[in-house]
């Protein structure tokens, strides 16, 4: 998106809503990869993906064989009237697009024409009361007291139907609603409820990672999503970390995860403690792709970096009774020094400790050398 006003309403920007003409600020943008191929014209696919309001998008056939290209305004076949969107994408990219999402032929509406300038006169002043709609609506929600929260608003471009999106967490008995809204505005009102992080999707923004959601951009299969993808991912379960900005837990957690499980089959599973001579040690983290475990032993603070080779040779030692010297391996007593991830971190710890013990020291001799001069003047 390239302006603040994109979707949510706002301001700023060419205050399009999400319906510029330019395609550079619009939801969901499409990349045309199949545009340079050289298709014969007899072969050209008529049906085209038209976008609304959004990051909506629909399919809609050129029966009336109109000359239309990527970016034109076209009013299309809506049911009880008609609605105008910007076409996003043509050719054998919406065949594929159909066939991904299992849309046949027959279920596709027809275009109509180009959208006229009149046309567009219309469909923006139907636009221009969608806030004040969606404000009035919020008033209607709170007074009949409904558990539903009213996301967006979006009227039909000939003005007589608008649809109502809402998410909730179960479902909702809005058909005092309903009437309310139809008497009050005089159209026909259709209520269409929608998931959290489709209503994150619709209204957009910036995640953590800095850039915008993915829901917004290019996301639109929305799969579950556990926490037992980031304990795999030995990410720490902190809920306002792991949560999107729709409040459920991130979509890009399962990005990666079959990367992790692939490399979990090589990691071995420790349940208990490994005994060794040194003393009982325990995991205490993983690198699952250098194949790393770090081990500490009972009464000691420094851990110790085994891979995952050995691991498995401990863990056949004990099942045999038998215990190594060490987690390392060719380790003896007389190499027992040094080998912990945190000897660097104790060595700093001393040198400050003497260094804070030696100004110490100082400060008393000077304060006992101050005192000596007056306790002389006093006995003369």
């Amino acid at each position: 998106m390239g302006c603040a006003s994109c979707g949510t309403g706002g301001s700023a920007g060419c205050q399009n809503n999400g319906h510029c003409s330019t395609g550079g600020c619009n939801k969901l943008n499409v990349f045309d990869w199949l545009s340079n191929m050289d298709v014969p014209a007899m072969h050209r696919f008529n049906i085209f993906e038209v976008r609304f309001k959004n990051g909506r998008k629909d399919f809609f056939k050129n029966s009336n064989k109109l000359d239309i290209v990527t970016g034109d305004p076209v009013v299309v076949d809506v049911p009880n009237g008609h609605h105008i969107g910007y076409v996003s994408m043509q050719g054998e990219l919406v065949r594929l697009q159909m066939s991904k999402k299992k849309i046949k032929e027959k279920e596709v509406r027809d275009i109509y024409r180009k959208a006229t300038a009149r046309d567009l006169d219309r469909w923006t002043e139907a636009r221009n009361r969608e806030d004040t709609v969606m404000y009035r609506t919020k008033e209607i929600i709170q007074d009949t007291k409904l558990d539903m929260k009213l996301t967006d608003v979006e009227f039909q471009a000939d003005g007589t139907k608008a649809t109502f999106f809402y998410s909730a967490e179960g479902r909702v008995d809005f058909r005092e609603l309903i009437k309310i809204l139809a008497s009050e505005f005089k159209i026909r009102i259709e209520m269409r409820q929608i998931s959290v992080r489709q209503e994150a999707g619709r209204i957009g923004g910036i995640g953590a990672c800095g850039r915008e959601l993915c829901c917004s951009t290019w996301l639109t299969d929305f799969k579950n999503v556990s926490t037992s993808a980031a304990r795999y991912q030995n990410l720490s379960l902190n809920p306002s970390k792991l949560s999107g900005q729709c409040g459920r837990l991130k979509c890009c957690l399962n990005y990666e995860l079959d990367t992790y499980m692939d490399a979990l089959k090589d990691i071995p599973e420790v349940e208990g403690q490994l005994k060794t001579e040194r003393g009982s040690a325990r995991l205490q983290k993983t690198d699952i792709f250098r194949k790393i475990m770090w081990f500490g032993y009972e009464g000691d603070n420094n851990w110790y970096a085994v891979d995952t080779d050995r691991v498995k040779e401990v863990q056949e030692l004990n099942k045999r009774g038998k215990k190594p010297f060490s987690l390392l391996e060719n380790e003896t007593e007389a190499d027992k020094v040094e080998t912990s991830i945190n000897s660097d971190l104790e060595a700093m710890d001393r040198k400050f400790s003497s260094s804070k013990s030696k100004k110490k020291k100082k400060k008393k001799r000077n304060k006992f050398r101050g005192k000596k001069p007056q306790q002389k003047a006093e006995k003369s």
